[in-house]
């Protein structure tokens, strides 16, 4: 009960008071890149193939170490009878939540044409379908991958502020998140406003939950 209830009240915040305004710099952002034409530039120009081999692997790595890297710390925690560790793990689990649910509820609005559907020589950036699910919540702006990647980065490197490692490895985590998919599945703008996102998740829920109690 206690972690639904912080829950909600995470996810309150992240759309209240001062925080509205990183809202507001993720949707300028995206209206910059969108109507500047940047978005289709970085489209036409990042298609090489040798560059999607690379950053591909992206899409699979933000789809899955989100859901084992909360369980390996929750299986840890409770193998090694650590209870910051079983803290983390839910504490990461909540920030992901948060995390998704945001991103789907900005794409359950905007319903912006996916990348996959785009050609070279036919813009289609700046294509949405303002509305309710008119372009379903699984693709579109924000991107979730980074969206996910950036909470889950941010939110283990508050929970192990100590560690540098784990600092340096979450940081490329991120980046290599968000970068891999915008040259495979979505558009670069969806990218800079994921990690809009899911930073202000992760400062949300640290500030709240963690406190000077961190690992």
């Amino acid at each position: 009960m206690r972690f639904f209830l912080s829950l909600f009240c995470n996810m309150g915040q992240v759309f209240s008071g001062r925080n509205l305004l990183w809202h507001l710099v993720a949707i300028v952002l995206t209206y910059i890149l969108v109507v500047s034409g940047f978005d289709w530039f970085y489209f036409v120009h990042t298609r090489g193939p040798e560059v999607i081999t690379i950053l591909f692997p992206a899409v699979i790595l933000g789809a899955y170490v989100p859901i084992f890297l909360p369980l390996f710390l929750l299986a840890g925690g409770y193998w090694n009878k650590s209870a910051n560790s079983i803290r983390a793990g839910w504490i990461l689990i909540q920030a992901q939540l948060i995390a998704e649910l945001v991103s789907f509820f900005y794409k359950a609005l905007t319903g912006r044409v996916s990348v996959r559907f785009a050609e070279v020589g036919t813009d289609t950036s700046r294509m949405f379908r303002f509305g309710f699910l008119r372009g379903g919540v699984f693709w579109g702006w924000p991107s979730s991958h980074t969206t996910l990647a950036f909470a889950t980065a941010f939110t283990m490197m508050a929970l192990f502020p100590r560690s540098k490692t784990i600092r340096i490895l979450m940081l490329a985590y991120a980046f290599y998140i968000g970068i891999g998919v915008s040259v495979t599945i979505h558009w670069f703008s969806e990218f800079v406003a994921g990690g809009i996102f899911g930073t202000l998740v992760a400062a949300v829920v640290a500030k709240n939950t963690l406190g000077n109690k961190a690992a």
